[in-house]
Formats: C-alpha cells, structure tokens, sequence
C-alpha cells in the first residue's frame, strides 16, 4: 500500500476542523523535535566546556599550589584568552581558602598574568556572577586603580555585590575605606552584621575610632544595629556616651546599651532597670551585673531569680555564679533562700559549669 504525502492525507480531510487539528499536532511533533534538538546542543556544549575547565585546571592547580608552598614558577604558561574566566575562578578559589603571607605567591602569579586586566574587564561587563569574581579578585590584588569602581559598587542596590565592594575596599585601604565607607556602612539595612563585622574584624584599628565618633550622630532608629556592629568588633564606648544615648526611649537602644555595659561607670545605669517592664532589658541587666556587678548586686540578682520570665532567672543565675567574690557557700546560700523556682534554676546553672 502506498505512503500518502501529508498535503494528500491533508486533502482528503474535508472538515476545517480535522485540518486544523493535523496541523497542530504536526507543529508540536516538530516544536517537540525541535526542543529536542536543543537540549542535545545544550549539553554537548556543557560537556565541552567541562572538559576544557578540567584541562585548564589541570595545567594550572599545581602552579598555583606551587605558588602557595613559596615557591613560585619561574616561567608561566601562555594563558589563552578562553582560559581566563577558569583561571581566575580558580585563582580567587584557592585565595579564599588561605590567608595571611600563604597569599604572596598567588599575587606573585596574578601579576605576572594581569590578573588586574582582566578583573577590570569583568567588572565592566554589567553580569552579576562575574562582577562579584571580579571584585573579589581587585580586593586580592589590592589594587588601588580599581578604588572609584569599588566605591560606586558599595553604593550599588544590590547587597552582595555591595558588601563584597566593602571588603574589597578594606582590602585596598582599611583607613581610607573607614573615612569614606563609615557613613555608607551605617545608613545600610540589607548588609548582614556579621558578615560586615567579620569583614572589619582585622581592621578594626581604623574602623572602631570612625564608628565611635559617629555615633552621637546618628538618629535613634539607626543606634541599634550600629552598637551591635560595634559590640561584634569588641570596641569599648566611653561611659559618657553610652550613658546618654538611652535618653531617646527606644527599647532597642537600651537593650544595645546593656549589652556593651563593661566598666563599673556604667552600674547606676544598670541597676536602674533591673526592674524595667521589658523582660529583655531586665534580661541585659542582669548580664551586665553578673560583669561589672559588685557585692551590692547580690540582693539584686537573688531578686531576679524570681522573674516571671525564665530567660532573665537564668542569666541572674549566670550571673551570681559568676561573680569572683562568691564563694562555694554563699552560692549555696543563694539556692537556700531563693523560691522553687530560682532554686531549680541555680542548680541548673551550676551543673552546666560542672560540665
């Protein structure tokens, strides 16, 4: 029998309806053909390209591992254009995983390759991915030429990109970047705290002595996160200014107060609000006595053992455990003359230190 042509099959269809239907079901046999098609193409590019990252890798990892152990290559591959995106992944990659001199001899490589050109060129390609390769890369080259382009990036939107300018810019120049990035860093909501203060931790020298200074300054919402940031580098306010910035009513500044509360000047603030109507302030304060606290503090604290709230009983307990001037027995006082539940509490504080 035979084969009918499909403009035959097509014709000998009278009703529009039955035609119409033929010609879908041809186009999505071909769409369906069509898309096939693609994925194959997709994947046989990918594979390609693995394999071509793979023998990049391969040739360079142990020049660069080389460099790592001090001992630079003295003569360098010919880097191909095509090549560069993997090598500089890879050259940011092993950077990341090491640090202090142990990076030398990877810079030592980036130089002899203009790792700086190319880091330049990414950044001005607009792609988010390799932007962040790029500034990361500026950052551990420590290349000044790259400082406006930094600057205009952690004044960007968007937070990854952002934070990682800063810490290529702390990277560059710790001091220069306080002075110009401090007002920028506490205007910010979208940048985390620990990220940033793990990013200022190893300049902190530059960037404690701006941040202190600019706090009197800043309006009350923005008080909070800038203490917390400051309590993360572990930096000390005076007395004087800590104690004056709880007079705006925020809960939240209180709160931030108490937690860096460390000098005895600061315990009149203190056991001012160890009675405060948020358990979170009374919470603080009791931590704060359990630091600065002298014997007066000890009524206190056997005080708020009997707290509604069981998080501001267990850091009372924490806190007479910890004062250095009480003795065996006269913490076992304490449980003595505490209600049930700042007993059971005591004695839950001291099994957690046996341990």
């Amino acid at each position: 029998m035979a084969l009918l042509l499909p403009s035959q099959i097509f014709g000998r269809l009278a009703d529009p309806i039955l035609q119409a239907a033929a010609w879908t079901g041809a186009g999505a046999l071909a769409l369906t053909l069509g898309i096939g098609l693609y994925i194959i193409v997709l994947r046989d590019d990918l594979r390609r390209r693995q394999r071509q990252e793979q023998r990049v890798i391969a040739v360079w990892r142990p020049l660069l591992n080389a460099a790592l152990a001090g001992e630079p290559p003295q003569a360098l591959p010919v880097l191909a254009k095509r090549d560069r995106l993997t090598f500089l992944k890879l050259w940011v990659r092993l950077h990341q995983s090491v640090r202090g001199e142990a990076s030398t001899g990877l810079n030592q490589v980036g130089f002899a390759l203009d790792c700086s050109a190319m880091a330049h060129a990414l950044l001005a390609s607009g792609q988010r991915a390799r932007k962040l390769l790029a500034i990361l890369a500026l950052g551990h080259l420590r290349d000044r030429r790259a400082w406006k382009s930094l600057l205009k990036e952690a004044a960007g939107d968007d937070p990854a990109t952002s934070v990682h300018a800063l810490w290529a810019l702390v990277q560059i120049d710790a001091a220069a970047a306080a002075g110009e990035l401090a007002p920028l860093l506490l205007r910010r909501d979208d940048w985390a705290l620990s990220q940033v203060a793990k990013i200022l931790q190893d300049a902190h020298v530059h960037w404690t002595p701006v941040l202190v200074a600019a706090i009197p300054q800043l309006p009350p919402e923005r008080l909070p996160a800038a203490l917390r940031l400051l309590e993360g580098l572990r930096a000390t306010l005076p007395a004087q200014v800590l104690q004056g910035l709880p007079g705006n009513g925020s809960v939240d500044v209180l709160i931030a107060v108490l937690r860096m509360a460390a000098m005895p000047d600061m315990l009149d603030l203190v056991r001012s609000h160890i009675s405060h109507e948020d358990w979170r302030v009374r919470l603080q304060a009791a931590r704060a006595l359990g630091h600065i606290g002298d014997v007066n503090d000890v009524p206190r604290l056997q005080g708020m053992l009997c707290d509604s709230q069981w998080w501001v009983r267990y850091r009372a307990a924490q806190a007479l455990v910890s004062l250095p001037f009480l003795t065996t027995a006269d913490i076992q006082a304490v449980c003595e003359g505490a209600d049930r539940f700042g007993a059971d509490m005591m004695r839950q504080v001291l099994a957690e230190g046996a341990t």
